[in-house]
């Protein structure tokens, strides 16, 4: 068995290789870090929903793409700051995404974070990763 050095870029691997091959559910191995991810994909509107299946010996997350129009929701995803180089913004350096129109994810001291929500509370931290 291999071991993942990077779990939230094989998160976003995952989704986004999904999400091009249109293909109407994704399964990831479950963390709660990775469960804190997609509440915050689907708060966004980024996927229609997801669950955590805890039957099997290993649990996992099902996401549930948001397909329209033979399109899906999510145009890209990209890793920010990774094991080799941490990236941290201040609440005023939380950058915007597409002018607006993607979405900055943060681990913060209150949590996992989207952009937008940490500069409601004036929090900064770790720049996780970008979605449009």
């Amino acid at each position: 068995m291999s071991t993942v050095t990077d779990p939230i870029a094989d998160f976003l691997a995952r989704v986004r290789n999904g999400t091009r091959a249109q293909k109407p559910e994704v399964l990831v191995p479950y963390s709660r870090i990775k469960a804190e991810l997609a509440r915050i994909l689907k708060d966004e509107g980024y996927i229609t929903d997801y669950s955590i299946d805890t039957s099997a010996a290993h649990p996992c997350i099902r996401i549930t793409n948001k397909i329209a129009n033979r399109s899906s929701a999510i145009a890209g995803l990209r890793r920010v700051s990774r094991p080799g180089l941490r990236r941290y913004v201040g609440a005023d350096e939380i950058p915007r995404v597409l002018g607006g129109m993607g979405l900055a994810i943060l681990s913060t001291s209150r949590g996992i974070l989207s952009g937008r929500e940490a500069k409601k509370q004036k929090v900064g931290g770790e720049l996780l990763a970008y979605v449009w």
